[in-house]
């Protein structure tokens, strides 16, 4: 298949113009029953402050003039609180859609409220908090403005782990945090079948935008990825690949200050 071919398909993945005929077939509409909202927890939690007061720059317009993608991070350690206040604007849960709990809703916008997401976050410099990999558990604190974390693992080699999870870029290794949100494909699949897999992908740039805006607005740096090696990545999470796999990654700290 040439160039041309490949581009042509690509851009009819883009346009889902049979949207409502694949979304007829979905599971949803064959009444199976909905998926977890989020993942089992089974490593140790820990609960971190309160953030509604860590916000420095609250100003809208200040904020959208003043991000940018930061690769230069000072050795310097976020704090408990900023990182909750990342976590919960990223994917934190402020409430069930319907009594039925087949939804919910968050900060981020979402295709029918499937949030097919998880968040993991590589801790290097965090006051207080243990170096590791952790999850963001939501689904903990529904509607309210708390962050629970799942530890998952040490990473015993940080930088080395961090520059391979990226294809070699190394500056994000020198970041206090690096986010990874995952995919759970089924949770949007459920519901609008073959048509999900666009969907999703629209909601993972809502997800970076609001990544990017609220390390603004805490005074620290960050850069999305979309360039990162899927296998390692996977491996190092402990995802399977194909029910749960990477599909992007935020790094943030304090940058440098530009006079």
């Amino acid at each position: 298949m040439g160039d041309k071919e490949t581009m042509q398909i690509g851009r009819q993945f883009m346009q889902g113009r049979a949207f409502y005929e694949m979304m007829s077939q979905s599971d949803q509409a064959k009444g199976l029953p909905n998926p977890p909202l989020g993942n089992e927890i089974t490593g140790e939690i820990t609960e971190l402050p309160s953030f509604e007061t860590v916000v420095t720059q609250p100003d809208y317009t200040t904020l959208l003039d003043t991000r940018r993608s930061e690769r230069v991070y000072n050795d310097v350690p976020m704090s408990q609180e900023q990182l909750a206040f990342m976590l919960w604007s990223i994917q934190g849960v402020q409430m069930y859609r319907a009594a039925n709990r087949i939804a919910v809703l968050r900060p981020v916008p979402s295709g029918g409220a499937r949030h097919a997401f998880e968040l993991y976050a590589a801790v290097r410099s965090v006051q207080g908090l243990r170096p590791g990999l952790y999850r963001y558990a939501p689904l903990q604190n529904v509607g309210e403005k708390r962050v629970s974390l799942e530890f998952i693992k040490p990473l015993e080699d940080h930088a080395a782990s961090i520059t391979a999870m990226l294809s070699g870029q190394s500056f994000a290794a020198k970041a206090a945090v690096v986010l990874f949100l995952s995919c759970v494909p089924y949770r949007c699949e459920w519901r609008y079948a073959s048509a999900s897999h666009r969907l999703m992908l629209m909601d993972a740039g809502h997800v970076g935008q609001n990544a990017m805006l609220s390390a603004t607005a805490l005074g620290l740096g960050s850069c999305c990825f979309a360039a990162f090696d899927q296998d390692v990545c996977d491996q190092t999470i402990g995802l399977d690949g194909t029910n749960e796999f990477t599909l992007y990654a935020v790094s943030v700290g304090e940058c440098p200050k530009v006079s």
